[in-house]
């Protein structure tokens, strides 16, 4: 199934039952009061949180979403029936966003979370609402109300444990396939990964975790080079970035200075985000002799001396089991702490407010760009089609030599 991680939709709650006009009327009752009923409430269009989706793909091929009407009032009193109102299912971890205001109406965190997002029309009054002592046979009716309408824009954020992160060919789809049940399409060339995957790595019968594979990061990604940066978002909610560093990358490019890039482009997206725990992990260590493999790490120990550092060969199956083992262990760890401990609960919940804050932010930098460039581009077609201060169109004359 093709990977969709952001759609635009149009919701429209139920228009109101009309009220009715009526009067009692039936045998040996010559003159019997009002008695129109109210119509019935429009129906209302809800999003509901679906923990078995994982892509928003649905929404490319219906994008409309209208609850149903209110049913008009009846004599003898009878209220109209009220519109059903619809559930829309997304999957678990989508933001929803106001297109016309550019409001965030809410965030589907938790599996079974709902979110109204189109109120239905209210309903209309009968005559008999308005009887009164002073009006025996009132004829008012009003109508239904018309239900809201809507254009949002839905943004999918993956919710994983653990997010890797680096250049492209840099191994994370095949440590995602090595540790995990995922099935990443693998080759060797930059990439090969087009759309974030998940896989379950399962460390033993009770204890496991989600890791988040996304395409490679290249350097200008904050700004839009390359594919990594469109899914950046997804690693918004992840509890450990793992940031996986090629020794011997083919271009012959310094593996320090690469880390140093893209932790670089990682703070550029988002300043919070860099706040989440990063761990290094040495790629391909298996094409390094031992020597030059030691002298890498005493390098990188000393330009990252606060992070917790790795050697591992995912086609080689080095290093895999200690490092599945350790992330496991501290996962378990700050579950416990953000139980215990509020002050860090609450940390955590400030951090996660920031870092949506910066996603968001970076989005719409993004979108008023491309709007900037596609306007850009309509207005240079448009100076090919402008004549010269004299009235005739500008001549091009070829000229061989």
């Amino acid at each position: 199934m093709q990977f969709i991680d952001e759609a635009t939709i149009r919701v429209q709650g139920g228009k109101g039952g009309n009220g009715t006009l009526s009067f009692r009327r039936e045998k040996y009752i010559e003159r019997g009061g009002p008695d129109g009923g109210n119509g019935g409430d429009g129906g209302d269009v809800i999003l509901v949180a679906e923990e078995s989706l994982n892509t928003l793909i649905d929404f490319r091929y219906q994008p409309s979403y209208q609850a149903r009407n209110g049913h008009g009032g009846a004599s003898r009193n009878k209220t109209g029936a009220a519109g059903e109102s619809i559930n829309v299912k997304v999957p678990v971890g989508t933001t929803v966003v106001d297109e016309e205001t550019q409001e965030v109406v809410g965030d589907l965190s938790l599996s079974g979370q709902t979110l109204l997002v189109a109120n239905g029309g209210g309903r209309g009054l009968g005559n008999a609402a308005f009887k009164s002592s002073t009006n025996r046979t009132p004829r008012k009716t009003t109508p239904g109300q018309l239900g809201d309408v809507r254009k949002l824009r839905l943004q999918l954020k993956l919710l994983a444990d653990v997010g890797l992160l680096g250049l492209p060919n840099a191994g994370k789809s095949t440590l995602i396939g090595q540790v995990s049940a995922a099935n990443p399409k693998v080759a060797d060339y930059p990439f090969t990964t087009l759309a974030p995957s998940l896989g379950v790595v399962r460390v033993a019968a009770d204890a496991s975790f989600v890791m988040a594979d996304i395409p490679g990061l290249i350097v200008g990604a904050a700004e839009g080079a390359g594919l990594g940066a469109q899914f950046l978002r997804h690693l918004s909610r992840t509890r450990v970035l793992l940031h996986l560093v090629d020794v011997a990358p083919e271009d012959g490019s310094d593996p320090i200075d690469n880390a140093l890039a893209i932790e670089s482009e990682l703070a550029e997206y988002s300043e919070s985000l860099v706040e989440r725990p990063i761990w290094l992990a040495l790629s391909k260590v298996d094409q390094l002799e031992q020597s030059q493999l030691d002298q890498l790490l005493a390098d990188f120990a000393e330009m990252f001396p606060d992070r917790p550092l790795y050697a591992i060969s995912a086609l080689g199956d080095i290093g895999l089991e200690g490092l599945v083992r350790d992330l496991m262990a501290f996962l378990t760890e700050e579950y416990l702490l953000a139980r215990e401990d509020e002050n860090h609960a609450e940390y955590l919940e400030e951090l996660e407010a920031r870092i949506s804050a910066d996603v968001w932010d970076h989005s719409e930098r993004m979108r008023r760009r491309r709007a900037g460039d596609a306007e850009a581009e309509v207005e240079a077609d448009d100076d090919w089609d402008l004549d010269d201060e004299d009235g005739e169109a500008t001549e091009v004359i070829y000229v061989r030599d």
